[in-house]
């Protein structure tokens, strides 16, 4: 695991298990986003962007959208909505990209994702 901010770009990459298969993890805290790679594929995967959207007398808006891949997994969009929503309970502004190559698409996976995101956060 490297821990250690790196000029420009402070970052951690590791590698864990998640249900029984190797699963790599890169998080970057550039000045005005934070990105998550989480990939059991060795690619990129699918790429969503999640921004938290502030109204004067309403409760924050998280929007995730869908930049590439697949637009048919809900749970992908679930993923990077509870990531914004813990990267907005932790004081930042800044939006997410996350990029999730997966084999197994299981409830269970995205939540040890999530987890280990949380458990390591750049922001």
């Amino acid at each position: 695991m490297s821990n250690i901010p790196q000029f420009p770009v402070p970052y951690k990459q590791l590698t864990t298990t998640i249900k029984g298969i190797k699963t790599d993890l890169v998080l970057c805290s550039y000045d005005d986003h934070i990105l998550v790679m989480a990939s059991q594929i060795g690619t990129v995967g699918t790429m969503l962007h999640a921004r938290k959207e502030e109204g004067f007398a309403t409760n924050p808006i998280f929007n995730v959208s869908v930049l590439f891949g697949k637009r048919d997994e809900p749970m992908l969009v679930a993923c990077a909505r509870q990531l914004i929503e813990n990267i907005s309970k932790a004081g930042s502004s800044r939006p997410l990209v996350i990029s999730i190559g997966l084999k197994d698409h299981s409830v269970e996976t995205l939540k040890g994702i999530i987890e280990v995101v949380i458990e390591n956060k750049v922001w």
